[in-house]
């Protein structure tokens, strides 16, 4: 690494996960009110959830499994996020574009959650 980490906040995946978190609560925003407390709950609870597991991820890195095991959270809240959006767009909450755009910032999120998890001795 070219750069010293000294917080989760200097991680570049941390940056992405808080603005895919900022994007989701944008766009959720015009959410229909029926959806406030199933689609959009859902959706914004586990895309804030990727950046608060790679913190708690970043406070156990002196144990490599702990480290690991915080990292696989925040991939699967990942996932589920990628599940709610799926769904956001099959019922015409969001546009082909928007979708798109979503896809590639979880992409980017989760190749760099994966090799994180891949080798972990590079932040612990």
């Amino acid at each position: 690494m070219s750069e010293r980490i000294n917080s989760f906040r200097d991680l570049k995946v941390y940056a992405e996960a808080c603005c895919l978190d900022l994007e989701v609560f944008r766009l959720s925003k015009a959410f229909p009110k029926e959806e406030l407390y199933s689609l959009t709950d859902q959706v914004r609870r586990s895309s804030r959830s990727i950046g608060a597991n790679l913190a708690e991820a970043w406070a156990k890195r002196r144990y490599p499994a702990h480290f690991v095991s915080k990292l696989t959270d925040s991939d699967g809240e990942l996932q589920e996020t990628r599940h709610w959006l799926g769904r956001a767009q099959a019922y015409g909450y969001l546009t082909p574009g928007q979708m798109t755009a979503l896809e590639k910032q979880c992409d980017q999120i989760g190749g760099k959650l994966g090799r994180m998890i891949q080798n972990p001795e590079g932040f612990v």
